[in-house]
């Protein structure tokens, strides 16, 4: 796939008196990324936007990292991404007096708006990562625990697509035509709470205990196939195993019933190829009511040091 839910930055269990949150909303085009998370001598989108907020706050103390919903892996886009940084009273003072009509006092929050244009401009950012808007988070607002869900689309070209070039660094050009009516059917008896250990890269001491919330396929009117991903969360690589497994099906290599044995087998299996990141897109982040998400973080930490069980 694709992302997982490890953290890109403090786990913070919520605001302190002397810092502000502030709320990032982004997109990139994750192709010449090496994926969400920083990386020594390698380029990331973590890692621009950090080195653009260390511009941006250069003479206001330590610069500020950041918390993401979902990291996602090397070549993943995003339309959708949320992650959040704290900023002290100084840097959200920095932040107002950089702003060329501002009238409002010295260390208010008013300024927190122009932050994106800051990243995006001031900092010069690449155009293959913007930041869509900046916002002041409501109390107990954490970007990676306070979701309830992530969702995800992958794009196909099938044979029976037209294929149009500006696409193709979103789009999986496959070399066959796919049946979309058993691909959907097959989407759709895997959803619900179960241990996606077949379908994800292990990592130690992290749980694979997942709800797969709406997994579906449909022909655009281009042709082209997209399949729409929701859950609470996904393991590393689940959304790009789901997808080749049921790319799989689709093309009559395996029965739509072999997936959910796959499932209980609890094995990786090369019976499908994983597909790759390129199709893959970061679409939406859900979050409850803003009374809702100090409990929700506090909450999802408890599940993943404590994995659900499966009755």
């Amino acid at each position: 796939m694709n992302a997982d839910d490890r953290t890109a930055g403090p786990e913070s269990a919520g605001d302190t008196a002397a810092t502000t949150r502030v709320r990032l909303d982004i997109a990139y085009d994750g192709t010449d990324f090496h994926g969400w998370g920083r990386q020594p001598s390698l380029r990331t989108v973590q890692g621009e936007l950090e080195s653009a907020l260390a511009r941006v706050f250069t003479r206001a103390g330590e610069p500020p990292t950041l918390t993401v919903a979902g990291r996602t892996d090397a070549g993943v886009h995003a339309t959708g991404q949320v992650a959040h940084l704290d900023l002290t009273e100084t840097q959200c003072a920095s932040v107002n007096r950089a702003r060329p009509s501002s009238r409002h006092p010295r260390g208010d929050q008013e300024g927190i708006p122009s932050l994106a244009r800051r990243l995006n401009g001031i900092a010069g950012l690449d155009t293959d990562v913007y930041v869509r808007r900046s916002s002041v988070a409501p109390p107990g607002f954490d970007a990676r625990f306070s979701a309830v869900w992530r969702r995800y689309e992958y794009r196909v070209a099938d044979t029976a697509s037209e294929r149009i070039p500006v696409h193709r660094r979103q789009t999986l050009w496959y070399p066959r035509e796919l049946d979309v009516a058993i691909m959907n059917e097959a989407a759709g008896a895997l959803l619900g709470l179960h241990d996606w250990a077949s379908f994800c890269k292990a990592r130690d001491d992290a749980t694979s205990i997942r709800t797969l919330q709406d997994f579906r396929w449909a022909r655009l009117a281009d042709g082209v196939l997209c399949a729409s991903v929701q859950a609470d969360a996904f393991c590393h690589s689940m959304v790009r195993a789901l997808v080749g497994a049921t790319i799989a099906v689709g093309e009559g290599a395996l029965e739509a019933r072999r997936l959910i044995e796959i499932r209980e087998d609890l094995q990786r299996t090369a019976e499908f190829k994983v597909a790759p990141a390129k199709g893959l897109t970061m679409t939406e982040v859900g979050y409850p009511e803003d009374t809702e998400l100090r409990s929700r973080a506090e909450k999802t930490r408890a599940r993943r040091e404590t994995p659900p069980t499966i009755n």
